[in-house]
């Protein structure tokens, strides 16, 4: 099947577009953009490059794109966004291009954008990420894999939130939030653990036992983060979970939510 484009769509020229391509009525694709295989545009869409986008994403309406960062240093060149595949844009999403020359913004795959999420520049979104509507990034965000950005959570620049992390509807996240970690509030604190999503995504009895633990150890004991993460080290085994969070919580440029 070749691709199917609305005739009130504007393709530009130097547009690739895949195979099996639906382009919907009125969307706006420029120049420097490459779309997968199988991806489909509702309508109103518009698509500015350099961006490159995987196979098999949808795009519900009035998305914007790849649009130019708002960040007031951009002076014009070129940067890019990157998304790869099989990931869902619901009405009025943006994603905005990098900032510096040659930067890049990037969405991983199997993620789940509800309308108005908004994603800024030199983000770094993992892969089966969940933002719930009008989740917002500021510029430079990272998103581990499977986070759920809750309602209206609002996330300053160069935090970091880990995966299989949550954050609340309406929270003002302003720290790192470590991995398998809850926030919420204005500003958030971390409340619990991620007990449900650690045991839908797999997670054995054991390694959520250990986790608990180590929010425990963090986060409702009286030792400071550093004696914190030494007794992690003493009190429970070696597995890839507490390395996981061992090293976000040790290497944060903000310091995390507490």
């Amino acid at each position: 099947m070749t691709s199917k484009i609305h005739p009130t769509a504007v393709v530009d020229p130097g547009a690739q577009i895949g195979e099996n391509v639906v382009i919907g009525p009125y969307c706006v694709i420029e120049e420097k953009v490459i779309i997968g295989d199988g991806c489909w545009f509702q309508n109103h869409v518009t698509v500015c490059g350099p961006t490159k986008i995987g196979p098999g994403n949808r795009f519900f309406s009035f998305g914007s794109i790849g649009q130019v960062t708002q960040d007031l240093k951009y002076a014009g060149e070129p940067t890019h966004l990157e998304i790869g595949e099989n990931n869902v844009f619901r009405e009025f999403v943006t994603l905005h291009r990098g900032t510096a020359p040659g930067s890049v913004t990037r969405i991983g795959s199997h993620c789940y954008l509800l309308s108005y999420s908004h994603v800024a520049h030199d983000c770094v979104v993992g892969d089966h990420v969940i933002f719930s509507n009008n989740g917002t990034l500021a510029g430079h965000v990272e998103v581990g894999d499977y986070a759920v950005i809750g309602g209206l959570t609002a996330i300053h620049q160069f935090c970091r939130i880990g995966a299989h992390a949550l954050t609340g509807g309406c929270s003002k996240i302003v720290q790192d939030v470590p991995p398998y970690m809850i926030a919420d509030g204005n500003p958030a604190k971390v409340r619990s653990f991620n007990k449900v999503g650690l045991e839908r995504h797999g997670f054995s009895e054991e390694a959520i036992r250990r986790i608990k633990e180590a929010y425990r150890l963090i986060y409702r004991s009286k030792l400071n983060l550093q004696q914190a993460v030494e007794q992690i080290r003493v009190d429970l085994a070696d597995s890839p979970e507490l390395e996981l969070l061992i090293e976000f919580v040790t290497n944060s440029p903000r310091g995390i939510i507490r």
